[in-house]
């Protein structure tokens, strides 16, 4: 569990990092309806970077991790924009089969965020035991 908590928390931090490095390639697939998009994309990385240290804390795994699942599923909607709109990353276009893999993709994170941060325990706690007289 380990192992997979800390590429977790690799991944997480590193998507975060790609939204103040390459802001554009973020900004091509906002959907039009949403406000403030370039303050969106800063904050969602601040999220991903915030979450992605917090799953490696024992004391904050699982709030990072609800945190983090929360957030996979604020970003769906641009997911879905970027299906519907034919939209490629940094202008590069990419196959629609692979556009549309995206979608169910943010389920397997979900599932990976869940088994990592929020199912395994986060502090072990000592059991107390009472003496009977």
């Amino acid at each position: 569990m380990t192992i997979l908590r800390f590429l977790l928390s690799l991944f997480f931090v590193i998507a975060g990092a790609m939204h103040f490095l390459s802001p554009q390639a973020y900004m091509q697939i906002m959907p039009p309806f949403l406000p403030s998009p370039l303050f969106l994309i800063y904050l969602s990385g601040v999220c991903e970077i915030a979450g992605g240290i917090g799953v490696l804390l024992p004391r904050s795994r699982r709030i990072a991790g609800y945190g983090l699942i929360a957030l996979l599923i604020a970003v769906f909607p641009a997911n879905i924009y970027m299906a519907v709109n034919h939209l490629g990353v940094s202008g590069t276009p990419l196959p629609d089969w692979l556009l549309w893999l995206r979608l169910p993709l943010q389920a397997v994170l979900i599932l990976w965020v869940w088994v990592c941060a929020i199912k395994s325990p986060t502090i072990r706690r000592a059991k107390t035991h009472t003496l009977k007289t």
